[in-house]
């Protein structure tokens, strides 16, 4: 197997593109990060409000839920705006991110409050969904800190620190973090979530043009790992250095 056999440019299959996650992007917010790979870029911010959804109330339980946009002039040619519908791309990754992002709270210790988690895509070249969640995770975690810090809870709600990353067959190679030329042309494209323990949130897989072996998505999934773990380590740098900013 060529090592960048199915790449459209000189990076290893193995490698993620540049990412950086700068926190504080929207210094009004609870919690935000911009969140850069290669070039995707997504701002992330998260808002805590008191009160749950009706169906929740009275239960000592908090909730966590996410929007995703992307910008008109995120794409060339521009994209339509979304006004009153949203588009079904748009609601199913909003509930993948939730989905995702829930597992990293105890909802319990965050009592009868939501937190909103917004996902703006700046630039789309792949992997949006998977960024949102990564800086996403990033997001959360700043605000449930700044919740601690105003005294409003007294545990940290964080049960597991969340990253995501896209995987994918093209030419027959398995590619890591695929940029949209990359899955545009994949036989196979799969999403996975993961946490810091090395266990799985969530898969989305897809054969594009033929079904794939157990084999290949064990490939895929050994592959996911090695990304996710890298991108946790940008996750951990970019909340140490939201902690302790570097002097000008």
């Amino acid at each position: 197997m060529a090592e960048r056999r199915g790449r459209v440019t000189d990076r290893a299959f193995d490698a993620l593109r540049s990412v950086t996650i700068q926190t504080g992007y929207v210094p009004q917010a609870a919690g935000s990060a911009l969140i850069s790979m290669g070039d995707t870029q997504v701002i992330c911010v998260a808002s805590i409000s008191e009160g749950v959804p009706p169906w929740l109330a009275g239960r000592g339980q908090g909730w966590l839920t996410a929007e995703y946009t992307m910008l008109p002039y995120a794409t060339v040619p521009r994209g339509d705006r979304e006004r009153g519908q949203t588009s079904g791309r748009s609601q199913e990754i909003r509930r993948l991110i939730g989905r995702s992002l829930r597992m990293a709270v105890d909802r319990q210790k965050l009592g009868e409050r939501t937190l909103t988690l917004d996902c703006d895509v700046l630039r789309a070249d792949g992997g949006t969904r998977t960024a949102a969640i990564t800086g996403g995770y990033v997001a959360v975690a700043m605000a449930l800190e700044r919740l601690l810090a105003e005294g409003l809870i007294q545990d940290s709600p964080l049960v597991h620190q969340i990253a995501a990353v896209s995987v994918g067959l093209v030419d027959g190679c398995a590619l890591l973090d695929l940029e949209y030329r990359e899955d545009a042309r994949a036989e196979v494209d799969l999403n996975v979530v993961m946490t810091s323990e090395g266990t799985l949130v969530e898969v989305q897989g897809t054969g594009e043009r033929a079904p794939f072996r157990r084999s290949d998505l064990d490939v895929l999934l050994a592959l996911a790992e090695r990304g996710i773990d890298a991108l946790l380590a940008v996750q951990s740098g970019a909340l140490r250095l939201g902690r302790h900013p570097q002097s000008p």
